[in-house]
């Protein structure tokens, strides 16, 4: 059954009810079987838990070779370009913390791939009590929709020693008192990422950097037919 990411989501959530729904994680070695009650594992145990929803329902899709590269799925057999779905889940009862992606890889791979920018990121807002997980909610996002400036970046990022290692979320549910907002446009996360690349030393004066955002719209316009605004 081939599916669009907006149908997958549909029928994940309105469907099968998802939201709400209680699950554990058990470890079994011999005789002794445990509840995990680690919230580290959760992340990658609800992908797989997905794949084997995806299979179960007989829906078309494919996963990503390496499990480094971006995205994680893609829906659509017959395209690459189309149907790219990222994976993520957080603790609901903190903030979204996870990695949106390496900085660089992603300067890399949207020059490259600029179809990747239309990729759907689908969120796992789960919350974890006594080892018993239950889906609080899921949302499916767009890159700009889960992104936004902080205090010391135009793109929010994680810095250690002084260099931009991850894009980070901010908080685009629940976030009427919060100062950061989420871009309106594509376009508008696209400039705060050459914004960021103007800012970060290693970046500053490379020419790929003052070429990004002219050759990120040449490149996506060639590969989809569509303007970025």
């Amino acid at each position: 059954m081939k599916l669009t990411a907006d149908q997958l989501y549909k029928k994940l959530v309105e469907e099968y009810k998802i939201i709400g729904e209680k699950g554990v994680i058990k470890f079994t070695l011999k005789d002794l079987t445990i509840i995990v009650k680690a919230k580290d594992t959760v992340g990658n145990l609800i992908q797989e838990w997905l794949t084997a929803w995806l299979e179960k329902n007989s829906i078309d899709f494919k996963l990503t070779p390496n499990t480094q590269d971006f995205p994680d799925i893609n829906l659509d057999l017959d395209d690459t370009s189309k149907g790219l779905i990222e994976v993520k889940s957080f603790d609901y009862d903190k903030a979204a913390n996870f990695d949106v992606a390496n900085f660089m890889a992603y300067r890399r791979s949207i020059i490259e791939f600029p179809h990747r920018l239309d990729s759907d990121y689908l969120i796992f807002g789960y919350r974890m009590r006594n080892g018993t997980i239950e889906i609080v909610d899921v949302w499916l996002k767009k890159v700009w929709e889960i992104t936004g400036p902080s205090a010391d970046w135009n793109l929010k990022c994680q810095v250690k020693q002084g260099d931009l290692v991850n894009i980070r979320p901010i908080k685009w549910y629940n976030n009427s008192k919060t100062k950061f907002k989420p871009f309106n446009s594509v376009l508008e996360f696209l400039t705060a990422f050459q914004e960021n690349q103007y800012k970060y030393g290693k970046t500053r004066h490379q020419k790929e950097t003052a070429l990004f955002l002219d050759k990120i719209k040449k490149g996506y316009k060639l590969s989809t037919g569509k303007t970025l605004n």
